[in-house]
């Protein structure tokens, strides 16, 4: 009878448990690892030795405002496993309106504000994007930049937690181009916050690294961004992101997706799998797209999850399961 009674009781906790997974180990995050700084193409910590963030992105802030809040952070940070979080912030038209393009600025910043805290009270890495798209070439609004990470960086020096990203996905334009705006944004970042780590975007929505190699900025502690998306991106952008990692330039892949470029569908699973290997192998650090109920296949929430916390797995769409599962092995 006792045998019985144990069995039931394994039972029941296994059964109440199946729909609730803590991710949360403690591993490479503010409270351990600190200010983050890049040596010989490596992401270290003030340590000098590796680290990987896994994290998530944030769709554009101006339509996911909603997501942050420290109930949701605690979620992404505990449950997720995650270890860090990009916020979006679109300097041209999403939704309605962009940063540059009409936008209410100071309660954009307050929601960049509040997402720079919570990252913090939940121990991971934020990353503040400049979410460059449909604007093109970063010169567009290079001019709103410079405010914008002036104010930014001053504010927030001593954030050990904070990663500046200047330019989320150059387009229709050349890395000349996009090296001069750096060299026009960095120095603004630098004369408030000397060490910080500052993510480049590049050419072809940050598909271009062969144009970063043959012409790198001359800064200590930059990180050039790689994109992809695992049912549009293959085995040839795989192919050139290998010879960048091999020559070690240090490189995030701020954003990446395992459905197409669009955000849509189809998902694919076993090239998203290759991707993570490759990057597992080169220790690059990356963040998925992203954490919404779009009802796209890149939203991690099923289109009917309304709730801000008390996440279970059946809350999460394949996308936002892959990612936890990721996350959770990779750990191990």
């Amino acid at each position: 009878m006792r045998k019985i009674t144990l069995f039931m009781m394994c039972l029941f906790l296994l059964c109440s448990c199946a729909g609730k997974k803590k991710s949360f180990d403690g591993k490479d995050r503010p409270s351990s690892r600190g200010h983050l700084q890049v040596i010989d193409g490596q992401l270290c910590g003030k340590d000098g030795e590796g680290v990987m963030l896994r994290g998530i992105s944030g769709t554009g802030i101006s339509v996911s405002e909603r997501y942050i809040n420290n109930d949701t952070y605690h979620e992404i940070s505990h449950f997720m496993g995650v270890n860090v979080i990009r916020l979006a912030l679109y300097t041209y038209g999403v939704g309605t309106v962009g940063y540059c393009t009409g936008g209410d600025k100071e309660r954009l910043y307050k929601d960049i504000q509040n997402g720079i805290q919570y990252a913090k009270d939940n121990d991971m890495y934020v990353i503040v994007d400049w979410h460059i798209l449909e604007d093109g070439d970063p010169n567009r609004f290079a001019e709103e930049a410079v405010t914008f990470f002036d104010r930014l960086s001053a504010e927030y020096k001593d954030a050990e937690h904070l990663l500046y990203e200047i330019c989320n996905e150059p387009n229709k334009t050349d890395w000349a181009s996009v090296k001069s705006y750096a060299e026009t944004v960095i120095p603004v970042i630098r004369k408030n916050d000397p060490d910080a780590v500052i993510i480049v975007g590049n050419p072809d929505w940050s598909k271009d690294l062969n144009s970063v190699l043959a012409d790198p900025l001359e800064y200590d502690n930059l990180l050039y961004t790689l994109h992809f998306y695992s049912a549009s991106h293959k085995q040839d952008i795989r192919n050139m992101a290998e010879n960048a990692f091999k020559q070690k330039l240090p490189v995030f892949v701020s954003e990446f997706g395992i459905c197409a470029a669009s955000g849509g569908f189809p998902r694919d699973i076993e090239e998203a799998d290759l991707w993570i290997d490759l990057l597992e192998e080169y220790h690059v650090s990356y963040c998925m797209w992203n954490f919404s109920m779009t009802g796209e296949a890149c939203a991690s929430l099923r289109a009917d999850c309304l709730k801000l916390k008390e996440y279970t797995r059946d809350d999460f769409t394949e996308t936002g399961l892959w990612l936890i599962d990721t996350i959770t092995s990779r750990n191990q």
